[in-house]
Formats: C-alpha cells, structure tokens, sequence
C-alpha cells in the first residue's frame, strides 16, 4: 500500500480508502466485517463514511453504515489503527427522517452538535479523524448538471466563519481532529481557506468530489486548488457507480447492482455518450491485460492532487480488484490514449 499525507496534517492516509455506502443496504454486515478484515490486511487505514448511509438513503437504514462500523471497531479493539472519515448532512430533498428534516438540516451549532454526538455513538468511537460537511448549504450544481444557476434568494445559509466556529467547537471537545469539504466547488473552498487563515479557524484538510475516467470536472479548477492549497482530492465514485467495470454494457443488469436495483437514481451515467467512453476505456483496458476496474481506479491513484481514492465494493472479488489497482502504473503511452478518448467527449457522465 502507498500512502499520502491528508492536507497540513502529519496524518498519512492509505492511497485507497475503503468505501463504506451500501453497508446495511446491499451488503450485510458479516459482508462489511470480510471487507474491513481484507482493507486492513491490504495495508488501508482509511475508513470513510456518512451519517446519511446507507445508500440509498431511506428512514430504515438512516445510521446503519456508522453502526456496522461502530460494531466492528468493537469487535475487533483496533480503533487507533483506523483513520475515520465521516460526513454531516445537510440540506436536501427527501430526508425528513433526519433530525427535524431537510430544510432544518444544516451547519449551524445544534445540528453539528448533534449530528456529531449521534455518530460518535454509532461508531463506538470518542472521536472522528476527518469530518466532512456532505453537500454545500447554499445551491451548488448536483448530480447530473454542470453550470451553476444564480438563485438571488439563496441567501439562507450558515456563513461560512460561523460553521468554522461550529467546527472549531467539536474539535476543542476532543470530538472532531480535522474538517474536510464534500461536493464544494473552487469557491467554497478558496473561501473556507481564507476564513480559516483570517480567523485563525480550522483549516479545511480535503475536498471529496466525484472523480473519474468519465467525469472529470474536477480537471477544470479544483484541481489547481487541491496542489496549490494542499487540500488534496478524496475522489469518490470512480467507477461511475460500476459501470467502468464494463457489467453494464451492452445492456446487461446484473442481479442486485445498483443499476439494477435503483435505474432512475443514477442515470446519469446511463446515456449514450457515456456508454461510447466506457466501452473505448474497457476495450483499452483489455488491450493492455488489465482488469477494467482495476483500470479505472489506477487512473484516479495517480492524479497529482488526488489524496486518496474511495472504493465500493458488494462483493469480495470486486473489493480485490478495486485494490490491486495500487500496484498499476499507467505508462505516458497509456495515459496519452486516455486522454485522447477523454478529448474525443470530454465528461460524459457527470
């Protein structure tokens, strides 16, 4: 395993930090214990999590990720080997089952306060290494759309000096190390940086943005923030949700992925000029004997402001392939083919 220091700390992450999203939803957690138990012998100590999951997000499974966890950090008495990431969440549609519900959800002191203290008990745990804020209050471009529409009304959101405040709180309490952003854009983040070092408030360690062969939106400016500021890329869904895997091709529905269990969810990724890039990487992954997901995950290790790759995995084989990609270096050669595919239809699957 290689790893990588997380932001200005002297904390050294692992290169790949195990997903943990369908925990209590697609995989149980006997699954889940198999997974933690194989991550650590692979060398990762990077843990990352959410109080939203599972995936998908649904009352009955509110926490169930965080509890898993909590029992096998028990179970196993290893917390300290274990660097945990978890996210608070906020404004969306649909989660009424959190706290007072959605529209109340957000950064201010109460709901920190106890979105903090509720996975802390779930985790079994009397601190979280990195907390994440899941989603910017303010509206910000989601799944599925690139530009960012002005909203003059959107001005109901906790300013940016008082969530460090808020953060800066948890943190003297011994409850939170570190911060870190999720789903920001380069202005969040310049802005949270700047506040934090105005203020003498705590410094935001990394961003987890979606990064992957057929989204990479990030290229475009957060990626000089993450080198320039030291706040390096937490990338998650690197496999376009699996479909990099080359499962989905061609029509296929494997029984219990996401895809088939949730089509509407993530149909982003299910378009055709997604399917174009996915089946020209799959075939230059083939071409060049390497597994696909093994493929595409290699290409995310390597990114120059790439911290660490969040995998996920519903089964032992794909969490072995999705690992083993520490092992591969892309040559220039192959990383000149990729970028000519990724030219040839920039970002289909955003």
């Amino acid at each position: 395993m290689k790893y990588r220091k997380l932001g200005t700390t002297d904390i050294k992450v692992s290169v790949i930090c195990l997903g943990t999203m369908t925990w209590g939803e697609q995989n149980s957690e006997e699954e889940a214990f198999q997974q933690m138990d194989y991550a650590v012998e692979r060398g990762i100590n990077f843990f990352d999590t959410a109080e939203l999951y599972s995936v998908m997000p649904r009352k009955e499974t509110y926490g169930k990720t965080e509890e898993i966890i909590g029992n096998w950090f028990q179970n196993k008495k290893n917390r300290k080997d274990i660097i945990l990431a978890s996210k608070v969440a906020s404004r969306s549609e649909g989660l009424e089952w959190i706290r007072k519900g959605s529209k109340y959800l957000g950064f201010d002191k109460t709901n920190l306060n106890n979105a903090i203290d509720q996975s802390l008990k779930r985790l079994k745990t009397d601190y979280i290494d990195l907390y994440q804020l899941h989603w910017p209050e303010r509206k910000v471009p989601k799944f599925g759309v690139l530009d960012f529409e002005y909203d003059p009304n959107d001005e109901d959101w906790t300013p940016l000096e008082e969530v460090l405040e808020n953060l800066q709180m948890q943190i003297k309490a011994g409850k939170i190390r570190h911060i870190g952003l999720s789903n920001e854009t380069p202005w969040g983040v310049m802005k949270f940086l700047e506040k934090s070092k105005e203020k003498g408030l705590p410094r935001v360690m990394s961003i987890q943005n979606v990064y992957s062969l057929v989204n990479r939106i990030f290229d475009i400016a957060n990626s000089e923030v993450s080198i320039r500021e030291n706040c390096g890329l937490l990338a998650y869904s690197p496999l376009a949700g699996g479909r990099l895997s080359g499962k989905y091709l061609n029509n296929q529905t494997p029984k219990n992925s996401r895809y088939t269990l949730w089509p509407r969810r993530f149909s982003r990724h299910h378009t055709e000029r997604g399917e174009r890039a996915i089946k020209s990487y799959v075939d230059l992954a083939k071409k060049i004997n390497i597994n696909p997901s093994t493929f595409a995950n290699a290409f995310v290790n390597n990114r120059p402001f790439v911290t660490s790759n969040i995998i996920g995995a519903t089964s032992m084989e794909q969490l072995k392939e999705n690992i083993d990609s520490i092992e591969i270096d892309l040559s220039p050669e192959i990383l000149k083919l990729i970028n000519e595919i990724h030219l040839s239809d920039p970002n289909p699957c955003v």
